[in-house]
Formats: C-alpha cells, sequence, structure tokens
C-alpha cells in the first residue's frame, strides 16, 4: 500500500527575526547602508524579498531594527564609566571605540554606515545625524564632571570627530597600535591644553 504523499507547505517562509536582524547589523556595519543590497540581505538570512518586505517592510525599516541592536551594544560610552580623571575618562572612550572599529566588522553604523545618500535616503540620513546628535550630548554629559557645559559641548564634538576618524581609519585597514598612536596624540594635547594657565 502506498503512503499518502505528503503536501508541500505553499506558504511563507519562515525564519527567526532576531537572527535576521543580527545577520543584517553585521552586514550594515561591515559594509554600510548602501553596500548592502536586498539580495545580500535575503541570501545571508535565507528567506526571500516578499518576506523580508512583509517582516520589515524595506530595507530602510530593517537598516533602523539592526541599528537600534547595534546601539544596545556596548560601546565607546561605556569606556568612561568609572573614570576618576579626564584624561582617563577620555582615553577610556576612545580605546572602546578603538576596539569596536577594529572588531571583525571594522565599521561604526552611527559614525560611517550612512553619511550621505540619494534623495530616498535622506529621511535616514537625518535619523543618523541625530543619534550623532545624541552621542556627542552624552559624551557632553560625562565630560561635565570635570567642565563647565560649553566646554563639555566643544570637547565632546572633537572626540566624536575622532571616533569618526578612527572608524574611517579602521575601515582602510589601520591596525589597533596606529589607532592607539592617534588616541595617544589626542590624550597629550588634552594635557598639553590642561596645563596651561587660564587668561
Amino acid at each position: 500500500m502506498n503512503k499518502p504523499r505528503q503536501r508541500r507547505s505553499s506558504g511563507p517562509r519562515t525564519f527567526d527575526r532576531d537572527q535576521a536582524v543580527e545577520i543584517a547589523m553585521r552586514l550594515f556595519r561591515r559594509h554600510g547602508y548602501e553596500g548592502v543590497s536586498i539580495a545580500h540581505l535575503t541570501d545571508a538570512i535565507g528567506i526571500a524579498p516578499p518576506s523580508l518586505y512583509a517582516a520589515f517592510g524595506s530595507k530602510a525599516g530593517l537598516y533602523r531594527e539592526a541599528l537600534d541592536r547595534y546601539a544596545g551594544l556596548p560601546g565607546a560610552l561605556e569606556g568612561m564609566v568609572g573614570a576618576r580623571t579626564l584624561e582617563r575618562a577620555v582615553a577610556g572612550l576612545l580605546e572602546a571605540a578603538i576596539r569596536a572599529a577594529v572588531a571583525e566588522e571594522r565599521g561604526c553604523m552611527i559614525s560611517t554606515g550612512l553619511v550621505e545618500g540619494g534623495p530616498a535616503q535622506e529621511e535616514l540620513a537625518r535619523e543618523l545625524r541625530e543619534r550623532r546628535l545624541d552621542l556627542r550630548n552624552r559624551i557632553a554629559d560625562g565630560l561635565r564632571r570635570w567642565m563647565d557645559q560649553l566646554a563639555a559641548d566643544r570637547l565632546a564634538s572633537y572626540l566624536l570627530a575622532v571616533q569618526q576618524g578612527l572608524a574611517i581609519q579602521a575601515r582602510d585597514g589601520a591596525g589597533e597600535a596606529e589607532l592607539r598612536c592617534i588616541r595617544d596624540e589626542v590624550i597629550a594635547g588634552l594635557a598639553v591644553r590642561q596645563a596651561q594657565p587660564m587668561s
């Protein structure tokens, strides 16, 4: 007696959403928003494009979820925790940024993921600018322990620019030793500035 033939389900393929966001985050971190296509995403996740659009709405929707996940990772700000001096706070901040920059994916989604794009990405680029501004403000908040608000804002802007530079240098192939030379120059400049008499 022949066994009844099982019918293959024609419904949508299920997938682990959490894992999909993790995979997307790694791809976007490594290649940037523009460097990752829908085909790259669906191949890596193992789903068809209609399933991706049904779950996330668009590539930008998936990118936003990946950004939220990335923002939850240990970041540069954690390097400032517990610092007893300004120099140690700045060194910790930059050291954490270096570790993130030379990780396997070699990139920072917030600093370098989408610096500029076409009209279709204008809203997403604006959201990333807002995230960078928020990061700068949080750095400034951490620095206010040692200086007034104006000085903290100025130093935070400078340090954010250094962080972005570290991420780009790492993407261009710079190793930890080279990046730490940049960190040391920043610390040396900070020490000289603090040693100068107030005018």
